[in-house]
């Protein structure tokens, strides 16, 4: 059973990469009934095989033909039925398949047409393919990720693509809003381009004042400060210390003196010209004792000091454990929906499906007819559930 804030809303996701399903799950977590259409072969899109690609969870999935203009009819038809309706695709591709803004919003005015691309809908750039890792080049936030000397540094898909991206969802949710008051619906155009600068606001304001440096390594948050800085530990391991505030610096030298360091002996932190030595000694301190020790001693502290865990041990620790931000759902350990509501807590429902495995239910429960006849003519194709079914 689906539940959540957005209990009643209905989504339909034209089945995409990267952000435009992260923000089909991020809706359906928080309670949409999403309905993804796959084209045949739509497995090829998978993350990872089911149960773990994650990114399609929580929603059902059928496979419709759109080469096919009974195909085009069906998802107008799923549309004519929707709250909302999410896209990924190249500009101007839906559109060619008959499925573009003009088309639906034909279908059901009041529809808020979500479109997730990388450049945006125009500009020079809007054609021409990219991945995270170039639009986030191009909106100037990697050029401020890494430390002093060194390259910029990738920080996997998960600024761009899922940070940036993560605006579609502000703005459907703004959509689904306004067209309840209005009556009216409109188009959603989400970059990632635009969601990751704007994720950069206070460091561009900042930059701005002059009290951002543009040299990578050279700021408070970027590596400069050697006490907002990773540091190895005696097991290889490392701990991510953020004692940015004085009171925090000085809880962690009280820390550090209850286990035998003489932190007398280090240098003045506000003295710019001593951070090398500072980074130095802190580093050689934290290399003195294991990950384990060094969490033993700031645990439950105000000292800002933690370990750096791996995915696989995020899950069990006290923190996230109490909070329940990891759960294990239908065997598969993974992230809960967020945030967290007080009266309509949202849940996980469906785990992933494969493509088409939900095609005649789902589509007879959107009030979409003969969907036998449309099985049986191969405009809507029928898949199976999961791996085990092979």
């Amino acid at each position: 059973m689906r539940a959540g804030p957005l209990h009643g809303v209905r989504v339909v996701e034209l089945a995409g990469l990267g952000p435009a399903p992260f923000a089909a799950m991020v809706l359906a977590d928080l309670g949409a009934d999403v309905i993804r259409v796959d084209r045949p072969g739509g497995d090829v899109l998978a993350a990872a095989p089911p149960p773990y690609d994650l990114l399609v969870r929580g929603r059902d999935r059928v496979t419709v033909d759109l080469k096919q203009p009974e195909g085009v009819r069906v998802v107008k038809d799923l549309v004519a039925n929707a709250d909302a309706l999410v896209e990924g695709f190249r500009p101007g591709v839906a559109e060619r398949l008959g499925l573009g803004p003009d088309d639906c919003l034909a279908a059901n005015p009041r529809l808020v047409y979500g479109r997730m691309t990388g450049w945006g809908q125009d500009g020079p750039l809007a054609h021409t393919a990219g991945h995270d890792i170039d639009y986030i080049a191009v909106s100037g936030v990697l050029h401020a990720i890494g430390r002093a000397g060194g390259p910029p540094q990738i920080p996997a898909n998960l600024l761009g693509d899922f940070g940036g991206g993560l605006y579609l969802v502000v703005g459907m949710l703004a959509g689904i809003l306004e067209a309840r008051t209005s009556g009216h619906g409109q188009v959603v155009d989400a970059a990632i381009v635009d969601g990751t600068a704007h994720l950069a606001t206070m460091l561009v304001g900042m930059l701005g004042a002059g009290s951002w440096q543009p040299e990578r390594g050279h700021n408070l948050l970027d590596s400069g400060a050697p006490f907002y800085d990773v540091y190895e530990t005696a097991d290889g391991e490392h701990v991510a210390v953020g004692a940015l505030e004085p009171q925090f610096w000085q809880i962690m030298l009280v820390r550090l003196a209850d286990v035998g360091v003489n932190v007398t002996e280090l240098p003045d932190r506000h003295d710019l010209a001593a951070w090398p030595e500072l980074r130095k000694r802190l580093a050689e301190i934290f290399a003195s004792r294991t990950r384990a020790e060094w969490t033993d001693t700031f645990e439950g502290t105000d000292a800002c000091v933690a370990p750096v865990l791996s995915m696989r041990e995020a899950a069990t620790h006290p923190q996230l454990a109490a909070r329940e931000t990891y759960v294990e759902h239908d065997g598969v350990i993974q992230p809960a929906p967020a945030p967290r509501f007080s009266r309509t807590p949202a849940t996980l429902s469906t785990p992933p499906h494969r493509a088409g495995a939900d095609s005649v239910d789902a589509l007879q429960r959107w009030g979409i007819g003969d969907v036998e006849a449309l099985v049986e003519s191969g405009v809507v194709g029928a898949g199976r559930t999961n791996e085990s079914e092979e």
